[in-house]
């Protein structure tokens, strides 16, 4: 047996070898990662129970996640709001922004858990025959007030060393608004601490950037561990497949649906109209699998078709890849946890649904724009109800396909947000969104350059610094839009 254990481990070793050769001629992630789950279950198969030495690699993946989830959250969270700089564009904008894109997100995580209860997502996948580590849920049950008093932290050192992740939210957003009120009145006395935020958010989203390169290869051994004493029946296949079903309707619901009636009654356009003229953004968001990688041209479509002004704009969805995401941080971690429930038979009331609801909104306040955000926010909303890891890990594959709808709903939903908050501060400029759509290109018609004239003129200040998912804004007033 120990003979092929070692045999085991050394063909695990090759196939790395030959998935890093993969990456560096240049085949893409998902591919490898597809590949990596097909050769991972031959592999199980080959070495039935001999996959001892592989058993490790696995478990090393899942505490790099636990390891970054806390350092991740603190910057995500401490990045995107002081970069407001004001507590006066923290009040108007950026109270706004945030309220309605957590509440976008909030509307995508309970209609997540509805239709996944409804379908009955994980059940008969019969989890714990496919490796995954119960031990766990043994002290998951405990009363609702000592759930909830467990929210507020008592020794942050101590919240950060458990990864008590709600407690280390809520510590991260007080500490952030401090240094807001601090930095309205003498911002010279906390510059060095914004420029060591910034500087943490830089080298932690570089780490979580190697972990997550690391998938690949935790998929191989985890599937493989998995194959070696699945029993393979087709039920778990079609859990799986009832997954991913439900994980699209639930996004697609959540981009047009939900939005188109947000934006008719919050922001009192034609959601027809709207998802028109953004469809470029979400046709890329689609394709790229990247809301970051798709931000200019949203922000742009804002601007020149919809008629969000240029600082709402640049402010609003920028923080949309930071704060809510509805499709990573909301659809995905919520389809994920109902599916460990049924899939393990755990006795969940509605106590317990709440307390994931909650979980999920708060989780949500420090999603991070980088590579990976599904599995990071999965894997945080996991940990903090007490489910297994090793559910996320099974998922990879399903979670590459349902990436394309998660994006276009996180686009979609930032978009939707500028323009509710466009509206209710008055400045939504219904010439724009009222214009006839154009080809948007570098040169544009003349008609449209004389439509985006009649934008307010504030300037929005981009500081290099800043990530992706945050800039600073002038807070001068600007020319209000004409009355609808």
């Amino acid at each position: 047996m120990e003979q092929w254990n070692l045999i085991g481990l050394g063909l695990a070793l090759g196939l790395f070898a030959g998935l890093y050769v993969l990456g560096r001629v240049g085949v893409g992630f998902t591919t490898r990662t597809f590949l990596a789950l097909f050769v991972g279950v031959g592999l199980g198969i080959v070495l039935r129970d001999h996959v001892d030495y592989l058993r490790p690699l696995g478990r090393v993946y899942i505490n790099l996640l636990l390891t970054i989830v806390a350092p991740l959250v603190v910057v995500s969270i401490l990045a995107s709001i002081t970069a407001l700089g004001s507590t006066r564009a923290l009040r108007s904008i950026g109270t706004r922004s945030v309220v309605w894109l957590l509440g976008l997100n909030l509307i995508a995580i309970l209609l997540t858990l509805g239709l996944a209860l409804e379908a009955g997502v994980g059940k008969g996948a019969d989890l714990a025959s496919q490796g995954v580590d119960t031990r766990s849920l043994d002290a998951i049950k405990k009363p609702f007030s000592e759930v909830f008093i467990g929210f507020f932290p008592t020794n942050v050192v101590e919240e950060v060393a458990d990864n008590d992740i709600i407690p280390i939210i809520l510590i991260s957003v007080v500490v952030a608004i401090a240094y807001a009120l601090v930095a309205e009145r003498t911002p010279e006395k906390v510059a060095p601490f914004k420029a060591l935020i910034d500087a943490a958010r830089e080298i932690v989203y570089r780490a979580v950037g190697f972990v997550i390169a690391l998938t690949p290869y935790a998929v191989l051994v985890l599937t493989a561990v998995a194959a070696s004493s699945a029993t393979g029946r087709r039920d778990q296949l079609l859990s799986l497949l009832g997954l991913l079903v439900v994980s699209y309707v639930a996004c697609f619901a959540s981009a047009f649906v939900v939005n188109a009636i947000v934006l008719r009654v919050a922001a009192d356009v034609s959601p027809v109209r709207f998802f028109r003229k953004i469809a470029p953004a979400q046709l890329t968001a689609f394709t790229t699998q990247s809301s970051a990688g798709t931000l200019p041209l949203t922000t742009r479509l804002l601007v020149q078709r919809v008629g969000v002004p240029a600082d709402v704009a640049g402010f609003t969805a920028p923080l949309g890849t930071t704060i809510g995401m509805p499709g990573c941080a909301g659809v995905w971690p919520i389809v994920l946890a109902v599916y460990a429930v049924n899939g393990l038979g755990l006795d969940y009331g509605l106590r317990d649904y709440a307390l994931l609801v909650v979980l999920g909104l708060l989780v949500s306040v420090g999603t991070a724009g980088v590579p990976g955000t599904a599995t990071v926010t999965a894997t945080t909303v996991l940990t903090a109800a007490g489910l297994p890891l090793e559910v996320v890990i099974l998922t990879l594959p399903i979670s590459a396909i349902v990436d394309m709808a998660r994006t276009m709903s996180n686009v979609t939903a930032a978009a939707v947000a500028a323009t509710v908050v466009a509206r209710r501060v008055g400045r939504l400029d219904d010439a724009v969104f009222d214009a006839p759509d154009a080809d948007d290109t570098e040169d544009e018609p003349a008609g449209r350059h004389a439509a985006s004239s009649s934008l307010p003129s504030a300037p929005v200040t981009i500081d290099p610094s800043v990530p992706v998912g945050a800039c600073a804004i002038d807070d001068r007033p600007a020319t209000p839009a004409r009355a609808r």
